[in-house]
């Protein structure tokens, strides 16, 4: 099932996915602080350097950033009406 634009979507649908999203982001940012102090402890304790695991969680990061943008300019929008 696709993923309605936030045109498309109800006032309703628009702030429960504003919520949802903003919770995501929030569990996001933690585990990318947390991977980030693993990376840091692999490598000074085994050398290691795994930063390939970082990145994936800044990309979907970014990308519900993204997302709740268009939510909150559409929410803005809809209240002006």
């Amino acid at each position: 099932m696709k993923a309605k634009k936030p045109s498309e979507m109800s006032v309703e649908e628009l702030l429960r996915t504003q919520k949802k999203i903003k919770k995501t982001i929030k569990v996001l940012i933690l585990i990318a602080i947390l991977l980030l102090l693993l990376i840091v402890f692999l490598f000074l304790e085994k050398g290691l350097l795994t930063l390939m695991v970082f990145p994936l969680s800044i990309a979907f990061l970014i990308i519900n950033s993204n997302f709740l943008k268009e939510i909150q300019h559409e929410i803005a929008n809809r209240n002006l009406e």
